[in-house]
């Protein structure tokens, strides 16, 4: 099985808007923008205030388990499901969990995560 990393970094405010710049210069330009993998934060403290412990092993036992619910993957963590719904959410709006509906009896959400690491990239200043 192909290992798949994940890329959470730092960027600058004015390095993301010259990201922008030149994505949106491609786009006119008639090219297709290079989709860059990784999810990145304007300060260590910002990744800290969004990667918490508790987040961390959320992401790790939708990886292990597999729950098929955001209440199976609560009772895994031995969390309240409302505080695991609004982490699993910020997580999925980062894009480090994929969310999923299926429509049985009830609907239920899936999380689920397609990669095996994530890969921190610290700049030091």
């Amino acid at each position: 099985m192909k290992i798949k990393n994940i890329l959470v970094g730092i960027k600058t405010p004015q390095e993301g808007a010259r990201e922008f710049i030149a994505t949106m210069k491609d786009i006119q330009a008639g090219k297709h923008p290079v989709k860059k993998e990784g999810v990145y934060f304007t300060s260590l403290e910002a990744m800290r205030k969004v990667l918490t412990p508790k987040r961390i092993e959320l992401v790790h036992l939708i990886r292990e388990k597999a729950p098929d619910s955001i209440y199976e993957l609560s009772r895994l963590s031995g969390r309240d499901i409302k505080n695991v719904q609004e982490d699993v959410a910020l997580l999925a709006r980062i894009g480090l969990v994929v969310l999923s509906r299926t429509k049985t009896r009830r609907e239920r959400v899936i999380p689920r995560v397609s990669y095996d690491r994530l890969q921190l990239q610290i700049p030091v200043i």
